[in-house]
Parts: C-alpha cells; structure tokens; sequence
C-alpha cells in the first residue's frame, strides 16, 4: 500500500510532464554573446522531495517551450549547485 502512494504522484507526473521543443538549445552565457535577446523565463517545479529531478526536468522543459513560443531558439539556464534544491528556475532565451 505505502509503495501504491509513491508511485501514484510519479505516475501522474510522468503523464503530465510534456517533452522539451525541437528546435530550442541550451547554452552558456559565452554562447550568447552575439545573440539577440528574446525574454527572460522563470519556471516553478511542480514536485520536490524525491520527486524533485523529475520536476527540474518539466520545470526546464516548460522554459525551453515558453521559448520557443516567443521565438527564440537558445536559452540560458542560471547555474545551480549540484543537490541543491531548486525552487524557482531563472533562464534567459536569445534568438542565435
């Protein structure tokens, strides 16, 4: 029963989460330097705990859309300390 309650958020999760766009890369700061700024992106995972990679996953997918929808194809994600938790994921989209 106890391990029907763990796997039913990620479950739910996993039927909800959408892929990343074609068409849209990530990049570093340096890649950037001659691109034109599209529109800075912040995005909340929907899950911690143990959750939590697969949340950072959507949450980095859901910038990566909102991207591409505005027409950028590049985006720079900020940097985040390796375990450290994530609450609110800040990137920045350029047109390359």
């Amino acid at each position: 029963m106890h391990r029907l309650a763990f796997l039913l958020p990620a479950l739910l999760l996993a039927a909800c989460a959408q892929p990343a766009p074609t068409g849209v890369r990530t990049a570093t700061a340096a890649e950037v330097a001659g691109c034109e700024y599209v529109k800075n992106i912040s995005t909340t995972p929907g899950v911690f705990g143990p959750l939590a990679q697969a949340g950072l996953e959507d949450a980095r997918n859901a910038a990566l859309r909102s991207a591409a929808a505005s027409g950028a194809n590049t985006v720079v994600f900020d940097e985040v300390e390796p375990g450290a938790a994530v609450f609110r994921l800040e990137a920045v989209a350029y047109r390359c």
